[in-house]
C-alpha cells in the first residue's frame, strides 16, 4: 500500500502505477543565493536572554537548516513561524557559515 499524491485526484490506492514521478514541480525551489536573509539580535520577551535570528528563508528545508545552524554554533534553539531562533549572539558565526554554504543574499542587523 502506497500513500502519497495521485494522478487523477486520488488520495489513497494500492495501485502504484498511478504514483506521479514529477515532484520537482510541486516544490518551491529557490535558489540559495536568491534567497534573502536577515541575521539580527533580539531580547524582546526572552527575559532578557539573546537570541540570533535568521529571517527571511523562503520554500523547503529550513528545519534542515536550522538543525546545522545549532549544530555549527554548539547551541539550542527551535524554528518557529518562518524563523530560525538560535541561543546566544551568534551572528558571525551564523553569518560566515551561510555564507559558506552559498547563501550570498545575506546581511546582518
Amino acid at each position: 500500500m502506497a500513500k502519497t499524491k495521485f494522478k487523477g485526484g486520488l488520495a489513497y490506492s494500492t495501485n502504484k502505477d498511478l504514483l506521479q514521478d514529477n515532484y520537482e514541480d510541486e516544490l518551491n525551489v529557490i535558489e540559495l543565493k536568491e534567497q534573502r536573509l536577515k541575521i539580527v539580535l533580539d531580547t524582546k520577551q526572552r527575559a532578557g536572554k539573546v537570541v540570533t535570528i535568521v529571517e527571511g528563508f523562503k520554500g523547503a528545508g529550513i528545519e534542515e537548516l536550522g538543525k546545522k545552524l545549532k549544530h555549527h554554533c554548539g547551541t539550542g534553539g527551535a524554528v518557529k513561524d518562518g524563523l530560525i531562533i538560535i541561543q546566544g549572539d551568534n551572528r558571525e558565526k551564523i553569518f560566515l557559515f551561510l555564507l559558506k554554504l552559498g547563501y550570498s543574499n545575506t546581511r546582518k542587523s
